[in-house]
């Protein structure tokens, strides 16, 4: 089989501009090819065609002349055999682990967002070639070849996202297996001297999780990226990049979230990498395809994410309970538990997770969340019934994760099935009706209650942010205080109580007093004024605390439970 021949070049950092070459040998006269629309591991369309420019396509030196399909693909007429090249700029400027980052100090390329698929070159062979800076280097985990990154096919490429600058690359080690950690950024007090000791800790504690070696086929690669605020990572076969905001470090329980978040992407090799619904097997990068088992790729890394630094010896029983009563606070407080089931959260990942707005806000549920929460009580029955969680996650991973095949929901529930034929009946309910999963039962059968944290502030329906010295309404909560006196979303807040909102915390202050308060704001540049009848202080979220009245059998439960695998 023919090769196809990738060429990055990343000479011109201060540009932002990317330029990207591929060359192949045609075997029919007509060629295609598309740049992907999505990326795998974030469940929305970004159309990364949008930052594409500069186009050109040639053949034995002559110009051809490409016909734009759609936004996202182009074809032609050629001559059969004889080489094509293709060269095009992209724009580099989003600093995300899914886009595309390219300035004078490092690049960070997500290369399903760069390199196009070529019809009928899928499968084929990929070398690629990265163009540097003067006292650059490269990570990439691929394998080498005379100076070439080899992927075996356009998956095995655009699964590989690529790191060049002047990084710091440190050696860790996994099961006695060699793994790269690539710091990009340094804490203003440097990073600790512990830091690779506890990752390797975390990562060990996955593998004792799954009661597996790392699935990673080539030396797998950890990319952290410290900036001043951001977060999120995006999981790959044999790497995962992260970003994480250095300020969090210095607050109580930072390392422990940051430990969680690589955690949470290590886990990720074999839940959502191999073991992964159906309708991703394999991928489509040519438009969005709807799963709704989601839930259980990032539900149940989730909640595992929660309990992995006690796994590993960095934190308290109270610490993953504290962990477990935030997420479980959002489900129970967030309107859009009584709106939207987990399936169809999973479904419409699409065009509303990924796409917020007041409006999602007030209507939606993430299935992270509300995957934690069904995750949570699914182990508590499990171990119910003589089993747990992780033993069902082994399990499905034993069945099909090796051999790359999907999950579907039948296969969720006869691996729960094994364990609790019951519990497998009830799945479907818990997926499919809102405000159906068990939290609260099931925390009382672990000797363990809720207890609520009343706000600060009297409740006036709204969310604030400050942006440049405004105060302004992110949204409002429905059939709340703003809404009931004609604010939206989108408005200025001026003064409360005739005095000017200077900024957030002030903002909040002016709230304190008689419940009936006047609020002036500025709408589309025109000032008016509006009547605020504040509520009491409501529920902020909550907290979880032992049950004084637990039974016996229900504290025995508690600590099975804590044993986590």
């Amino acid at each position: 089989m023919a090769d196809v021949h990738v060429a990055l070049d990343l000479r011109s950092p201060a540009s932002q501009l990317l330029w990207v070459e591929l060359q192949w040998s045609p075997a029919q006269p007509r060629q295609t090819w598309t740049l992907p629309v999505w990326t795998p591991g974030s469940y929305t369309v970004r159309d990364p065609s949008q930052h594409l420019h500069s186009l050109s396509v040639e053949q034995a030196g002559q110009p051809l002349v490409p016909r734009r399909r759609s936004p996202e693909t182009w074809e032609l007429q050629c001559r059969v055999s004889e080489p094509i090249t293709l060269r095009y700029a992209l724009e580099a400027r989003q600093l995300t682990v899914r886009t595309n980052h390219l300035d004078p100090v490092f690049a960070s390329l997500c290369l399903s967002a760069v390199v196009m698929l070529v019809e009928g070159q899928r499968w084929n062979r990929h070398l690629l070639q990265v163009l540097l800076p003067p006292s650059w280097s490269v990570v990439c985990p691929l394998p080498q070849n005379n100076g070439s990154f080899v992927a075996e096919n356009f998956d095995h490429l655009v699964d590989a996202p690529v790191h060049a600058g002047e990084l710091h690359v440190e050696t860790l080690n996994v099961r006695e297996i060699s793994h790269q950690l690539v710091l990009i950024g340094t804490p203003p007090s440097g990073w600790s001297s512990t830091l690779p000791a506890e990752i390797e800790a975390i990562c060990s504690s996955v593998c004792t999780l799954m009661d597996s070696d790392p699935p990673s086929r080539e030396s797998y690669q950890l990319v952290l990226q410290l900036l001043d605020q951001g977060y999120g990572g995006l999981e790959h076969d044999n790497s995962s990049v992260m970003q994480f905001p250095w300020t969090r470090l210095l607050e109580e329980g930072g390392t422990r979230s940051l430990l969680q978040l690589i955690g949470h992407e290590y886990l990720h090799q074999w839940n959502v990498r191999r073991l992964r619904p159906s309708e991703y097997v394999p991928y489509r990068y040519d438009k969005p395809v709807i799963s709704e088992g989601l839930w259980f790729a990032e539900g149940i890394t989730s909640y595992f994410d929660l309990a992995l630094t006690l796994l590993s010896g960095f934190s308290s029983r109270l610490d993953l309970l504290e962990d477990l009563a935030a997420d479980l606070s959002h489900v129970l407080l967030n309107p859009g538990t009584g709106i939207q089931s987990l399936a169809d959260s999973s479904r419409e990942a699409w065009v509303r997770l990924y796409k917020q707005s007041p409006a999602n806000a007030r209507s939606q549920i993430s299935y992270y969340k509300l995957g934690t929460a069904l995750a949570f009580c699914l182990d508590v029955r499990l171990r119910q019934a003589g089993g747990s969680l992780a033993r069902s996650l082994r399990l499905l991973w034993s069945r099909l994760g090796p051999h790359g095949r999907g999950y579907t929901r039948r296969d969720l529930m006869d691996v729960i099935g094994s364990t609790s034929p019951e519990l497998a009946s009830q799945l479907p309910t818990w997926l499919d009706d809102c405000g159906s999963i068990p939290v609260e039962s099931c925390l009382k059968e672990l000797g363990l209650e809720l207890q609520p944290v009343m706000a600060a502030h009297p409740d006036a329906g709204w969310t604030l942010h400050e942006n440049d010295g405004s105060v302004w309404i992110v949204r409002t909560v429905s059939s709340g205080a703003a809404e009931s006196a004609g604010l939206v979303a989108g408005d200025e807040l001026l003064a409360i109580r005739n005095w000017r909102c200077q900024n957030l915390q002030r903002s909040q202050q002016l709230l304190h007093g008689a419940d009936q308060c006047q609020v002036f704001y500025s709408r589309r540049g025109r000032i008016a004024s509006t009547e605020l009848s504040l509520k009491k202080a409501g529920v902020e979220r909550h907290r979880l605390a032992w049950d004084p009245g637990a039974t016996r059998e229900a504290r025995l439960l508690r600590d099975q439970w804590f044993q986590i695998i």
